[in-house]
């Protein structure tokens, strides 16, 4: 009878630590670092643009402050309304009054719906962006797209004035040449 009882102890624990390590973890996102560094002897691994976005700040500061760096979006759409489409053309303008300035076009969602959904909902928010951005002479090998679905919220919170915030597409500055 003792036997029995280990057994079923021993089974019982094997199929919890089973089902564990099965359970979905949630997929970490590299933050942006000052410096790419290679062993000695190897050549410098190439930025991503989440690295060079940090490579001068001044510029997206200038970018958010005389055109706005982020555009909204409503529930479950990727829409442009007018005032993105207003945000989005001072965008344009300011890109082509910097050449050396690339882009990443970078659409996210709110809290809401699956991983899945949100990725795919994020996507299509940013190449509305990004489509736009072309519409007004942004030449398209300037810019990329990404999407973070729900990974990467501005604004924490449940609520209607949180999930509003999340739901965007945000231009990041990356490669900085002259300009």
């Amino acid at each position: 009878m003792k036997s029995l009882t280990y057994s079923s102890v021993v089974l019982a624990l094997a199929a919890t630590l089973a089902l564990g390590a099965c359970a979905s973890k949630p997929k970490l996102v590299p933050q942006p670092s000052a410096e790419v560094v290679a062993p000695e002897g190897e050549p410098a691994p190439s930025r991503d643009f989440a690295q060079a976005a940090a490579a001068d700040s001044s510029l997206q500061a200038d970018l958010a402050a005389s055109a706005g760096d982020r555009v909204y979006f409503e529930v479950d759409s990727y829409r442009l309304n007018a005032e993105g489409a207003a945000t989005l053309a001072r965008q344009a303008d300011w890109l082509l009054r910097h050449p050396g300035v690339r882009a990443i076009v970078a659409g996210n969602c709110d809290e809401r719906g699956t991983r899945e959904y949100n990725l795919a909902l994020g996507a299509r928010r940013s190449a509305a962006a990004k489509d736009y951005l072309i519409s007004r002479g942004v030449p398209a090998n300037r810019m990329d797209t990404v999407s973070y679905g729900k990974e990467r919220p501005i604004a924490v919170g449940s609520d209607e004035g949180a999930w509003a915030m999340n739901r965007n597409a945000h231009t990041v500055l990356i490669d900085l040449g002259p300009g």
